[in-house]
């Protein structure tokens, strides 16, 4: 008989952030993976390890980059696409041998979770379950102490990897932006919501929920922003 897949969401953070049903279900696996860049420990595992039963056996995934190769290099999508297709053969090989199998994602694993890619390719072959987990969004604007969207006001999430033209195009469209994925792109960011006359009420929240958080308006920022920041534009706040 065929195991199952469990993609559990390990919210933003905070370890008392992870959801009831995620954490029962992760004291059932006979396998427990997760991804992690090379010489860090993976953020999800960090996060689940008061909850990881010790009867299970670990894997760990680590990535042939993160920000050393950038998304627009060729090189970018032929390693990854490889690297998303042995994780995947790795775990298959697992559920084929009936075991039941917990995959860690930080966040919520279908909001750009690198857990999709493996739910891609495993799932038209096996089954496979997902445990919805808080964003990072939601754990950075509580955090933060923002609201961010009233009434009909319209949210948009922007990846901070976009060029200056696709994020002043949608910084002009909408009310309320979280731009995720900082890291070596924070100076473009930076411009554009200058640009675009939206600076002064954005903010800037770096490991959200997690110690070392730290939430400031984006003019009294750092200069540098780790890979866990974001920074977040509220809405309209109009009167209800």
């Amino acid at each position: 008989m065929s195991g199952l897949c469990r993609i559990l969401g390990m919210g933003p953070g905070d370890p008392e952030l992870i959801t009831l049903k995620a954490v029962r279900l992760l004291a059932q696996a006979d396998v427990v993976a997760w991804f992690a860049a090379c010489g860090r420990p993976g953020h999800a595992r960090v996060i689940a390890d008061a909850h990881i039963p010790e009867t299970a056996r670990e894997v760990r995934f680590d990535y042939p980059f993160t920000t050393g190769v950038s998304v627009d290099d060729p090189r970018y999508l032929v390693e990854m696409t490889a690297f998303y297709d042995r994780c995947a053969q790795s775990l298959a090989e697992e559920l084929d041998q009936g075991l039941q199998v917990a995959l860690l994602c930080e966040g919520d694993p279908f909001l750009y979770g690198s857990a999709m890619y493996l739910f891609d390719r495993l799932s038209p072959g096996h089954r496979c379950e997902i445990v919805p987990g808080i964003s990072g969004m939601s754990g950075c604007w509580s955090a933060a102490h923002l609201p961010m969207v009233h009434g009909d006001d319209v949210l948009s999430v922007l990846p901070a990897t976009l060029d200056e033209e696709s994020l002043s195009h949608w910084l002009s469209r909408g009310d309320a932006h979280v731009i995720m994925k900082l890291g070596r792109n924070f100076a473009k960011v930076r411009t554009v919501l200058h640009r675009c006359g939206r600076h002064e009420k954005a903010i800037y929240v770096e490991r959200g929920t997690q110690a070392g958080q730290v939430c400031l308006p984006l003019d009294q920022a750092p200069e540098k922003a780790p890979y866990f920041s974001m920074v977040l534009v509220p809405g309209r706040r109009r009167a209800r």
